[in-house]
C-alpha cells in the first residue's frame, strides 16, 4: 500500500530499530501528527501471554487521568429506581428488555460502553452475538456489570477505558488525542501501562512486555522499551 506524502515525512522523523523512552516518543507523536483532524494517540503493546488459555487472560480497565478526548457515549440495562440513578449519572440512553429488537433487529448501535445491573444480564446476555464481536458486552472485570451505576458512568464519562488482549495478545487502546499535551499523553500513558504491568497473570513465564508501541490514526509507530514501566 502506498503511503502518502505526509506519512512519509513523518516516518523520517523516527528510527525504526530504535525503543525510545516515552518522554522522547511523546515529543516525537506530536511531530508526526499532521492530519488536519486531531489524531487519536493509539497503544499497541503485545503481551508475553497466550491468551487462549483462561489463566494467562488479561483483561480490565482503567481510568485515564486526562480522558481519551473522545465524548463517550452510555448505554445502561437496568430497572426499578437504578433507572433514574444512570439518567440522574448522565446515561445517554437508558433501557431494558424494549431495547433488544431495536438493537437486534434495528442494527441500533449509538453507544460506545454498555453497563448493566447484575439483574439484566439475562437480558443483556440476548444480545451476545451483536454486543460480543464488537466488545460492547458489560463484563463485571471491566466493572460494567454493577450495581453502583453512578460510579460506572461517572469513571466512564472521566475517561475509563477497557482493555483486552486480541487473538495476537496484543492490547489495542486509546491513549489520547494529539492535541493534549506532552505531560497529559505521558501521564495517560503510564497509567495503562502500570495496569498492564499490575494485570499481570501469575502463570507469565519470559518478558511479559514484548513489544510497546504508540501511534497517531494517521501516523508511523513510535516503539518504546518496555523495561521502563517494569
Amino acid at each position: 500500500m502506498k503511503k502518502g506524502k505526509k506519512y512519509v515525512e513523518a516516518a523520517k522523523l523516527v528510527e525504526r530499530e530504535k525503543q525510545y523512552d516515552i518522554a522522547e516518543a511523546v515529543g516525537l507523536i506530536k511531530k508526526t501528527a499532521t492530519a488536519k483532524f486531531d489524531e487519536t494517540v493509539e497503544a499497541h503493546v503485545r503481551l508475553g501471554v497466550d491468551g487462549r488459555h483462561a489463566d494467562q487472560q488479561v483483561r480490565g480497565a482503567v481510568v485515564l487521568p486526562h480522558g481519551t478526548g473522545k465524548k463517550v457515549r452510555v448505554l445502561v440495562f437496568a430497572k426499578g429506581d437504578k433507572v433514574a440513578e444512570a439518567e440522574a449519572a448522565g446515561a445517554d440512553h437508558v433501557g431494558g428488555e424494549e431495547l433488544i429488537p431495536k438493537i437486534q433487529n434495528d442494527g441500533w448501535l449509538d453507544f460506545d460502553v454498555v453497563v448493566a445491573t447484575p439483574d439484566m444480564m439475562g437480558v443483556v446476555g440476548r444480545l451476545g452475538r451483536v454486543l460480543g464481536p464488537k466488545g460492547l458486552m458489560p463484563n463485571p472485570k471491566a466493572g460494567t456489570v454493577t450495581m453502583d451505576v453512578s460510579k460506572a458512568i461517572e469513571d466512564i464519562k472521566a475517561g475509563k477505558i477497557e482493555y483486552r488482549l486480541d487473538k495476537s495478545n496484543i492490547i489495542h487502546v486509546p491513549v489520547g488525542k494529539a492535541s493534549f499535551t506532552e505531560e497529559q499523553l505521558t501521564e495517560n500513558f503510564k497509567t495503562l501501562m502500570g495496569a498492564l504491568v499490575k494485570a499481570k497473570p501469575a502463570s507469565a513465564k519470559g518478558q511479559y512486555l514484548k513489544s510497546v508501541t504508540i501511534t497517531t490514526t494517521m501516523g508511523p509507530g513510535i516503539r518504546l522499551n518496555g523495561n521502563q514501566f517494569l
